[in-house]
């Protein structure tokens, strides 16, 4: 007997909007009601990443789960004239590009959830735009990591640049990762737009480099919540341990069985640490009252 067909919770749309005095076309996902939980890609990658969580009712009965596509990834297109120029991502462009998406869409003192470039672009929210959130969460985040990897293959004519950018993330997943998780999670990197994930560890190497600056996180202000693999060798366990005990408050969670990308590799795991952290940001007072 063959299986009844399906349909899933979540809505896409697209939304104009200028970011940084350039009109952008983004493309993001949504489902559920309740606290708005804005969830950040990883680099070269998109919001496709987060789709179990959006299609899991333990949080979409208390959070609107949203994830957009940063411009240039996914289905949000370059903007106009793109082909003139070079894709770098920029801490500017990318704290621009969260704000302008949350005031369009009227998110009040949303919880941002973010993993890799997503973790560490949380931290620098949490050092400048704080007051703007409920809750911050850091997946595989940290202030700096060492470069383990040449980005000049990333993006060359004589190398298929899809699968290279695969194969380079294809050892942050955990072994014992599901298989079908696994390769969906490589697929997003296969799709990757040309020289978009060499783009992305530009700030992710260069200019996103938090160094002496995360221990003026005031978790008073926000609750800082930092979660990592005990697989991943890019962001190490180490690297998130360093970074939290600059910042007094900030909690910590080691998570077994997980690499580089928790909520994609193996969401029946990282549910299991995620949950509880929800269930803490949806219990807690907001912050000043």
């Amino acid at each position: 007997m063959a299986e009844s067909a399906t349909i899933e919770p979540i809505i896409g749309r697209y939304l104009n909007l200028s970011i940084a005095g350039r009109r952008q076309r983004l493309y993001f996902e949504e489902a559920g009601s309740g606290i708005p939980l804005l969830c950040l890609h990883t680099a070269g990658a998109d919001g496709r990443q987060w789709r179990h969580l959006m299609a899991d009712e333990a949080i979409s009965r208390h959070f609107r789960v949203l994830a957009f596509d940063l411009p240039w990834h996914g289905k949000s297109n370059p903007p106009e004239g793109y082909e003139r120029e070079t894709y770098r991502l920029t801490t500017a462009d990318y704290v621009a590009t969260i704000r302008a998406f949350c005031a369009a869409l009227a998110l009040d003192r949303p919880v941002v959830m973010g993993c890799s470039i997503g973790g560490r672009i949380v931290l620098e929210l949490a050092i400048a735009h704080a007051r703007e959130f409920r809750a911050l969460i850091g997946l595989e985040a940290a202030d700096f990591q060492t470069a383990w990897y040449d980005t000049a293959w990333l993006n060359r004519p004589d190398v298929h640049g899809g699968a290279v950018c695969a194969a380079l993330v294809s050892g942050l997943i955990a072994p014992t990762s599901p298989e079908a998780a696994r390769h969906e999670t490589l697929w997003h990197y296969l799709q990757s737009g040309p020289g978009i994930f060499q783009g992305d560890l530009y700030f992710y190497r260069v200019d996103g480099d938090l160094r002496g600056r995360v221990a003026g996180i005031d978790t008073r202000t926000c609750p800082l919540y930092l979660l990592t693999g005990d697989y991943d060798f890019s962001c190490t366990p180490e690297d998130t341990k360093r970074t939290a005990a600059q910042i007094p408050g900030a909690e910590i969670t080691i998570m077994s069985e997980l690499g580089h990308f928790p909520m994609s590799e193996n969401p029946a795991q990282f549910r299991r640490y995620i949950l509880p952290v929800l269930e803490r940001i949806r219990a807690q007072p907001e912050a000043g009252q």
